[in-house]
């Protein structure tokens, strides 16, 4: 029989619960006469079904670790809302397999938002980047709350994408609210936490394991109205996302690229499945019906202009380099000028924003 205890560490107690889920939870409660009862010292009836392994726990919890969990969140302000509670997100809700809790540093209402989830490489080409950042201001800026894994790469750019116009971000960790991983974005979630919400179901100390990850994409894709896929190599976890955002039955978007690029193959494998080819943030809100901003979101910013008396050799340079990177060597073929005039050149370039330096001493075009 379990001890009197309160709201919180009953809370705390399911989360460690191995295996549990929302279904299991509601139909713990059903049985037992609610969240109240179970509180009270209410033993899980057999024919609940619960997992062999959370049955253990709940039978007898470790009384060590809750501690040190009640501790952090009462340090933390976090605040843990069971899937029972009205302020569980909805969406989510509706998934099979949800979490049974939800850790939450921030805003709870910004998981009632209407979301999109953005994912995609951890090493995106410079032109990806800022794709996933204009697009997550353009989202933002006609409403969308915008939610990603908080990795390097795609998921950061469209974190900070929606930051930049002042929008709402969620991130979701696969781990414990207590670690920020990778710790390069420690600062970077401090500021999502004041304009959105930091989210996992994970307990405090819950390491960067590799199996949670999948397990934080189903959150991902189980908070959103639809999955946008911006660069992801063949076998990217962006693809599991996208995966599970259809099995979900919500909308999946891609974004083409060049058939030359290992991180725009994903995509290209998606389209070929059915997701749907965007190429702007309108076509996106189009497909989910969501009415645009005041401003164009098919305009994109262009990137300062070539500074005079060499605009037509700047443009001639821009329009050798295309959108695929390419090495001095290579421009010089293409273009017929000396070496030295494009290095500086690309200097220029790089200096306004047109193109970016990348390893290995080629250059990429960034789109206007």
């Amino acid at each position: 029989m379990l001890i009197r205890m309160d709201v919180t560490k009953v809370r705390a107690m399911l989360a460690r619960a191995p295996g549990l889920t929302a279904e299991h939870v509601r139909a713990l409660f059903a049985a037992t006469g609610g969240e109240s009862d179970f509180i009270r010292g209410s033993r899980a009836p057999e024919e609940v079904g619960l997992p062999r392994a959370a049955r253990a726990f709940l039978a007898s919890p470790d009384e060590a670790a809750l501690q040190c969990d009640l501790q952090w969140i009462e340090a933390s302000g976090a605040q843990l809302i069971l899937c029972t509670d009205p302020a569980y997100p909805p969406l989510l809700a509706q998934t099979a397999g949800a979490p049974p809790v939800l850790f939450v540093l921030g805003s709870v209402e910004a998981l009632h938002s209407p979301q999109l989830a953005m994912v995609g490489s951890r090493s995106p080409t410079a032109a990806g980047r800022k794709t996933a950042r204009d697009f997550a201001a353009g989202f933002a800026s006609a409403g969308l709350t915008v939610t990603s894994g908080l990795a390097l790469g795609v998921d950061a750019a469209s974190h900070e994408g929606a930051l930049l116009v002042g929008g709402l971000t969620v991130a979701v960790f696969g781990t414990g609210l207590d670690h920020v991983y990778p710790s390069a974005n420690a600062g970077l979630a401090a500021r999502i936490r004041e304009r959105g919400a930091l989210v996992s179901e994970f307990p405090p100390r819950t390491r960067p394991l590799g199996v949670n990850f999948p397990r934080r994409n189903r959150i991902i894709s189980g908070l959103s109205r639809g999955t946008l896929v911006v660069e992801a190599t063949r076998r990217s976890g962006s693809l599991v996302t996208a995966r599970l955002a259809g099995e979900q039955g919500r909308e999946v978007f891609a974004i083409p690229g060049s058939i030359h690029s290992p991180v725009s193959r994903g995509c290209h494998q998606l389209i070929r499945d059915g997701a749907t080819l965007v190429e702007a943030p309108a076509e996106v809100l189009s497909e989910l019906r969501i009415p645009l901003p005041g401003q164009r979101l098919t305009n994109r910013q262009r990137c300062g202009k070539a500074p005079s008396p060499l605009d037509k050799g700047y443009e001639m340079l821009l329009d050798a380099l295309g959108f695929e990177p390419a090495t001095i060597d290579v421009l010089v073929a293409r273009t017929g000028l000396p070496g030295e005039s494009i290095a500086s050149m690309l200097l220029i370039l790089e200096l306004e924003g047109c193109v970016a330096a990348l390893p290995g001493g080629r250059y990429d075009r960034i789109p206007e």
